[in-house]
């Protein structure tokens, strides 16, 4: 890979889906409170602020004191690392899943010429006689 690697907290912490929408929250919103973060979700202001602590841990967000308020933003540079990590690995498993689709579609040729053989080399089922 072109781009160094996202470490393995970065993905724990996009992994979760109401971390994702934290992250949904920011990218539509800019910088927010936990408070504003919160508005937007089924979960205590308790649960958003951990869930904002882990992607900060994670190096997915930032923080900026506005006076008694942190604000949480999105850090662009470590979000770019994980988006182009991903395209790789997306590029990766394309190409091997192409692969096995290929292997599987030879597979079924076969098995059908196998059964059309089998199916022509069968001695014809004998007449009955009926009185």
């Amino acid at each position: 890979m072109t781009e160094p690697a996202v470490e393995d907290r970065v993905w724990a912490a996009i992994g979760d889906p109401t971390r994702r929408k934290v992250l949904d929250v920011l990218l539509s919103h800019g910088p927010s409170s936990a408070s504003v973060v919160g508005r937007e979700l089924p979960v205590t202001r308790q649960a958003v602020s951990k869930h904002l602590a882990t992607l900060e841990s994670a190096g997915l967000v930032t923080t900026t004191k506005v006076g008694r308020e942190l604000r949480y933003e999105i850090d662009s540079e470590q979000f770019e690392k994980a988006i182009a990590q991903l395209a790789e690995v997306e590029r990766h498993w394309v190409g091997r899943l192409q692969r096995i689709g290929s292997l599987a579609e030879a597979a079924q040729a076969t098995q059908a010429a196998r059964a059309a053989e089998a199916a022509q080399a069968a001695p014809a089922a004998p007449a009955t006689a009926s009185d």
